[in-house]
């Protein structure tokens, strides 16, 4: 199928300026000044006036709902697709938490495949808070070169909820999703949530000083939760690691005010990426919402006045780096996926193109 999107200003999320982008299929086929209109298109849009960008990748969503932290009756429900095209994402990684007992790793399998299904791009972690961790084959190597979804492992540091796994188990299983990751040719991204615990990330410092892995397959996440363990992550930064703030955050710092104080450190955003924690449970009480993801962004725009290409890429491009998914995610390029976030010039969301088809409209 053709579809044409005509006078577009485009941003990739680098400013591109004003632009025609010819899908086909599930792939972006051109994007240039002027592409001349054609019978054999199926659908074409007259855009003019609208903003394109890459449409938002969440790396940290519990798409099946954590589990509750006041027993049963507080499991938090799933996400449905709406939400997530509503909120401008079209690409997904799913995830477990602290409840690994009434939510399992093969309902996750399956509602990634759902989403799948429904337009969205979706994979999974594996593993949860506990160690060693949970897989649906017998290991974390197996997961990687044999489930299509799993392009990585999560476990918990810092946080009562948590196992402690001591620096060895750390080493084996970064170790092991490295090796994995090589098999299958993903990421093993070795994705590490951060609880409010006195010891920060010490624990992944100490791991790295044992390691000859390379940094960058380390993402400790929920890292804007208090000001001490920012302090630390700044430092983690410098050091060429990256980092993933929790957007929506209230009692600590938020993503707008973080990423202006790492800005005026002149500390790299090239390995800073923002992900959303939707539908898991909130220790001081609530749920996530993957509405702020969207929201926390804009806010960097206008509230902090950060540059729109770099506030876009940290849920674009520096996330599909960081996930070997780069380029077919993350950017509007010529052989990309069609995944495409059109607003308004004041940023209000108007359409969202995922995999070439339109899932999302307003007004």
């Amino acid at each position: 199928m053709l579809t044409l999107l005509k006078n577009l200003i485009c941003y990739s999320p680098e400013f591109l300026g004003k632009k025609d982008i010819l899908l086909c299929n599930e792939k972006i086929y051109k994007i240039q000044p002027t592409i001349e209109m054609a019978d054999v298109y199926e659908n074409i849009y007259d855009l003019d006036g609208l903003l394109a960008f890459p449409s938002l990748i969440d790396q940290h969503l519990h798409i099946i709902g954590g589990g509750g932290e006041d027993g049963f009756a507080s499991r938090i429900n799933e996400i449905g697709a709406e939400e997530i095209t509503a909120a401008g994402v079209s690409t997904v990684v799913g995830i477990l938490g602290a409840d690994s007992c009434t939510k399992s790793l093969e309902a996750l399998y399956a509602k990634a495949k759902a989403l799948e299904i429904q337009g969205l791009t979706a994979y999974i972690y594996a593993g949860s808070y506990s160690f060693p961790p949970i897989t649906i084959t017998k290991d974390v190597i197996h997961d990687l070169v044999y489930v299509d979804k799993v392009i990585g492992v999560k476990t918990a540091l810092s946080d009562h909820r948590s196992t402690h796994p001591n620096i060895y188990d750390l080493l084996k299983l970064a170790s092991d999703t490295h090796l994995g990751g090589m098999l299958s040719g993903k990421a093993g991204v070795v994705h590490i949530h951060i609880g409010d615990g006195k010891r920060g990330l010490k624990p992944l410092l100490d791991l790295i000083r044992e390691s000859d892995l390379d940094l960058q397959m380390f993402v400790p996440t929920h890292v804007n939760r208090s000001a001490k363990l920012f302090s630390q992550a700044k430092e983690y930064c410098k050091s060429g690691g990256s980092i993933d703030l929790t957007s929506g955050e209230t009692a600590g710092i938020s993503v707008p005010a973080a990423i202006h104080e790492l800005m005026i450190e002149r500390i790299s955003i090239n390995n800073v990426t923002v992900s959303s924690d939707a539908n898991g449970s909130i220790p001081s009480g609530g749920t996530g919402c993957i509405n702020s993801l969207y929201k926390d962004i804009i806010d960097c725009i206008n509230q902090q006045r950060i540059p729109i290409e770099i506030a876009f890429s940290l849920v674009t491009k520096n996330v599909a780096e960081g996930l070997k998914l780069y380029p077919s995610k993350g950017t509007l390029s010529q052989g990309s996926d069609a995944d495409i976030l059109i607003t308004d010039q004041a940023y209000n969301i108007k359409m969202l193109f995922c995999r070439g088809k339109l899932l999302h409209q307003r007004g």
